[in-house]
């Protein structure tokens, strides 16, 4: 049975609502009709990656409507589902508040939470969102009230996070506050290049020339610690370990061409919607011959406390420790055996 079709307005939807995270890889889309209202979490390409039905508009059914689902309509709730069994007024005011990791939203109407789309959200799996005026569990929607003990806390720190990091001077005071871990840790900075464009998250690179007998660089991103990655409580029970990360580099040769890698790879979990950890491999996203350290290289591959190189480890940011990952070229061969 499909159960949410689209997002796309057909059949007679209205689209009342349409908001993007800061990352822009996932928009919230409410639709309604005259009999009920949905709210979708897509992708950039329309796909719908989580679904949640919010409000009937009329007296609910018995049993599911089957011919509204195959009409591509936004669903009703059956009757034993929803704390409305009559139906309800349309839906006020909406606003959305985005998740720190950009993979899942709260929903508001008229600053009372109405649903919660988590990134663990899944269509295929029969894992709607939550809903406020939903009874149990169906396949639209299963009932917020069962579920806020835990998404409470998430949906508090994204209030005070996007709060913080919109406030003046926040960027700035991260920024001082990673560079002067890395003082410590490498030494004295050299240049310093911004790896983000005007898009977030707002990463940079700083350089670290050799330095007290180190014979060589060091390159590290700046700023991929602000936010939590995507989708790590989804493969990590413990995720707080792991949430937060930095990308580092060394290099005997110049450091313009490592730095590549770190532009390349700084944003990629938010945009992407995914997490970089320790064992993991990227394949480099271009001509073989273009990989910045030779085009023996196809990839990288990320590794936590890397043999042979500078301990980074000591900083914490939202009361979470933050790993270092020190990409290491790889040839395709290697990436091939990596992914088996």
């Amino acid at each position: 049975m499909a159960i949410f079709r689209s997002a796309s307005g057909e059949g007679g939807a209205e689209v009342v609502l349409a908001a993007g995270n800061p990352y822009g890889s996932r928009t919230l889309v409410v639709e309604r009709d005259e009999d009920s209202s949905v709210a979708y979490l897509c992708s950039p390409e329309g796909t719908v990656h989580g679904a949640v039905w919010l409000a009937n508009h009329r007296p609910a059914p018995a049993v599911v409507d089957l011919a509204r689902i195959n009409a591509g309509l936004p669903p009703l709730m059956p009757r034993a589902n929803t704390l409305h069994p009559d139906g309800r007024r349309p839906l006020g005011q909406l606003t959305a508040l985005w998740f720190e990791e950009g993979d899942g939203v709260a929903l508001y109407e008229d600053e009372e939470l109405l649903a919660v789309i988590p990134g663990w959200a899944d269509m295929s799996r029969g894992m709607p969102g939550y809903a406020r005026d939903a009874v149990g569990e169906s396949p639209f929607a299963w009932a917020l009230s069962e579920a806020l003990e835990g998404l409470q806390p998430r949906i508090s720190n994204a209030r005070s996070y996007w709060g913080w990091r919109h406030s003046e001077g926040s960027w700035p005071s991260f920024q001082q506050f990673v560079m002067g871990h890395l003082d410590g840790a490498l030494g004295p900075a050299g240049r310093y290049w911004d790896a983000s464009g005007d898009r977030l998250p707002t990463v940079g690179i700083t350089e670290r020339p050799p330095h007290q007998g180190r014979a060589y660089t060091v390159l590290s991103t700046v700023g991929m610690s602000c936010q939590r990655m995507p989708t790590v409580e989804q493969w990590i029970d413990k995720p707080g370990a792991y949430a937060r990360i930095e990308l580092a580099v060394a290099t005997r040769e110049d450091p313009r061409d490592a730095a590549l890698l770190l532009v390349w790879l700084s944003q990629y979990p938010w945009h992407s919607v995914t997490w970089l950890g320790h064992g993991h491999t990227a394949k480099w996203y271009h001509e073989p011959s273009t990989f910045p350290l030779g085009p023996q290289y196809s990839g990288v591959l990320m590794l936590a406390n890397a043999p042979h190189m500078p301990d980074m480890s000591g900083f914490a940011f939202g009361g979470e420790a933050v790993r270092w990952l020190w990409l290491s070229p790889v040839t395709s061969e290697t990436l091939e055996a990596q992914q088996r």
